[in-house]
């Protein structure tokens, strides 16, 4: 198992407590120097903030442990595309490579619907492997909308 394959499957843990508690199982991590110094998990509906997605959980989690807003150097594992929202902020941070599972044809924001991360006229661009785990990533997504999808029609 590679290193990314390693940390992906920390986010994927990341990922299915965000489903325990009835959100979209998205999981993320901060690394850096090798070490996880971020997690997070997708929180918006349980948190009533539109902005707590696993992305940008990890990064608030990694600054306040790093005691900087910004993470040079650092990684940030995702089992999700980024949307536009949090390549923002993984931009702001400073984030030095992304690595995500599962593309997103809907909103992914690092090559899917747009590639914000390509974008020169942006001043900071990180590095972005896409794919990792892919299968495993959205296979959660997958089954945590289908189940949703089961209960609405019994409801």
């Amino acid at each position: 198992m590679t290193k990314d394959e390693e940390f992906m499957r920390a986010a994927l843990e990341q990922a299915r407590m965000a489903g325990a508690c009835d959100e979209v199982p998205v999981g993320a991590l901060v690394v850096c120097e090798g070490e996880i110094v971020g997690r997070g998990f997708n929180q918006p509906i349980r948190s009533h903030d539109p902005t707590a997605h696993a992305e940008v959980m990890a990064l608030r989690d990694a600054a306040q442990r790093l005691g900087n807003y910004r993470l040079p150097g650092c990684e940030l594992f995702v089992t999700l595309e980024p949307c536009a929202m949090c390549c923002g902020a993984i931009m702001h941070a400073r984030i030095a490579r992304v690595v995500y599972g599962a593309r997103d044809p809907k909103t992914g924001a690092a090559g899917s619907v747009i590639d914000l991360f390509g974008e020169d006229r942006l001043n900071h661009h990180a590095e972005v492997s896409g794919g990792v785990l892919a299968d495993e990533c959205g296979a959660l997504l997958s089954s945590f909308f289908a189940a949703r999808r089961g209960r609405s029609l019994t409801a």
